[in-house]
């Protein structure tokens, strides 16, 4: 047996400005890992996090410090003991389930899901800018079921007021993206539950978020840059009601399939979400999104174009994987 591996840098230009509280970017840039082997190939995609410490450089030298174990056929229950979660893993991961897949010729699906896989809902992303632009935002695609609203800057009651009212049968999710502090978290959240807003993600930052052990959750708060792995699942038992399993934290759908199933036992809700990518980034999420609370799995809307074979999306409906894309 011979395993080949390659990666890749790509950009992928984002339609207009996507801005969260940390920032705005016009293109979403990816590395992609690609192993060969018997005349066949499997891809796996992952998006490089500053704020998880990491660059575009440093994810292609993880990937390239396994390529030996890689050629030596290790599989993916050993990738744990060689590389740390994150997003190096992911794509390596995920590539493996891709190439065993197109090997037995058993789709990635039938090992991953209970049941075959199904079509699921998504969000999609306001992004964060001034009341007025989000309401036009928001309007825009009031069709939609689920609306992700950015957050995490001032006048943030201004903003849920401006969506809210923009797209009044949408039910939205807030994101602060850590924005949010303790003199306003409990205002902010008020606001958020006068408006049956469905749920508020990771408002407080990682590691200064005590106080939601000890305040009201008049909405449930999810956990997204306080939860990476199934280690911290007891850390953040009792700050928060919901956890956001992206495949780029966890480090892999394997892991994050152990992290979901985990999470659910100890009574955490359970989102499904995704850095800003391509359809082979959120092909493997969509498995792992089947029975999921909340989906947030629109990274190829917000491109300007996206690979071949890119999933099929019916309005807010995400459809699993063709195998010509992934698995």
């Amino acid at each position: 047996m011979t395993r080949e591996l390659f990666t890749e840098i790509e950009s992928y230009p984002i339609a207009g400005v996507f801005t969260i509280s940390r920032g705005s970017r016009t293109e979403a840039r990816v590395v992609t890992c690609t192993l060969r082997q018997d005349g066949v190939q499997g891809q796996g995609e992952c998006v490089p996090y500053p704020r998880y410490g990491e660059t575009m450089e440093s994810v292609v030298e993880q990937i390239e410090a396994v390529r030996r174990d890689l050629a030596d056929g290790i599989g993916r229950a050993d990738l744990a003991a060689k590389m740390p979660a994150g997003a190096a893993r992911n794509a390596v991961d995920c590539a493996l389930w891709d190439l065993e897949a197109k090997l037995s010729g058993e789709r990635a699906a039938t090992v991953a899901c209970a049941m075959p896989p199904r079509p699921v809902p998504t969000a999609y992303t306001i992004s964060l800018a001034a009341p007025e632009e989000m309401a036009a935002q928001a309007r825009a695609h009031s069709s939609r079921p689920l609306l992700k609203v950015k957050l995490g800057s001032d006048n943030d009651i201004a903003r849920i007021h401006a969506v809210a009212g923009a797209a009044p049968e949408s039910r939205l999710i807030l994101d602060a993206n850590e924005g949010w502090t303790e003199e306003n978290i409990r205002e902010n959240m008020l606001a958020a539950a006068e408006f049956h807003v469905a749920l508020i993600e990771q408002p407080l930052p990682a590691g200064k978020d005590e106080i939601l052990r000890t305040i009201p959750h008049p909405v449930p708060i999810c956990a997204d840059e306080s939860l990476h792995t199934t280690d911290n699942l007891a850390e953040i038992a009792g700050l928060y009601d919901f956890v956001n399993i992206k495949l780029d934290k966890t480090g892999g759908l394997t892991a994050a399939l152990e992290l979901r199933d985990r999470a659910r036992e100890m009574g955490f809700g359970v989102m499904v979400g995704c850095m800003v990518g391509t359809s082979l980034a959120m092909a493997p999420a969509v498995l792992l999104a089947q029975g999921a609370d909340f989906v947030d799995l629109d990274g190829p809307l917000l491109l300007a174009r996206d690979r071949p074979h890119g999933l099929s999306y019916s309005g807010s409906l995400v459809s699993p994987p063709h195998p010509q894309l992934w698995g």
